[in-house]
């Protein structure tokens, strides 16, 4: 399965953790929705849609949160039948982003816990200073980016 990415810094933490993980899975997102990276989707509009669920579901969970503790929730985690899912938020100097992943039988909970941790790490250390960062898509131009990072993932760009 493929890694592709919008940014070159975020590679090598994604791939370490891919392969450490054992993940079927996984995206990284801006909170807006706007891909950054992928690993193992075939298809654009199931990155579509799972970024925009994911970003939902983190907007959310931050929300209930704040609500029930004062503070928001992190570490989100769903076992179904036959995979799990894991959404957390990454930092790095660039700001926060979304991290889903997707994994089944062959990695657990612990494994993909203790390597997003490692992820978070090594992306906070390989993100570029915060000057470099891109401006978040505004609404008049987030179909345009998305669509952008999209063919840049599926090598339409």
């Amino acid at each position: 399965m493929m890694t592709m990415v919008v940014e070159s810094w975020i590679e090598e933490p994604l791939r370490r953790f891919v392969d450490d993980a054992q993940v079927e899975l996984a995206l990284l997102l801006h909170p807006n929705g706007q891909v950054l990276a992928q690993h193992g989707f075939t298809r654009a509009v199931d990155v579509m849609t799972a970024c925009a669920l994911a970003a939902g579901i983190h907007a959310t969970s931050n929300e209930l949160g704040r609500l029930v503790e004062d503070k928001p929730f992190r570490g989100l985690h769903h076992a179904g039948v036959a995979r799990q899912i894991f959404i957390s938020e990454a930092r790095s100097q660039r700001g926060a982003y979304i991290f889903l992943t997707v994994f089944g039988s062959e990695s657990s909970l612990g494994l993909v816990r203790l390597y997003f941790n490692e992820l978070a790490a090594g992306l906070a250390a390989a993100a570029p200073p915060e000057g470099a960062a891109p401006a978040p898509a505004l609404a008049e131009q987030f179909e345009q980016e998305l669509n952008r990072n999209l063919a840049v993932l599926f090598g339409r760009a």
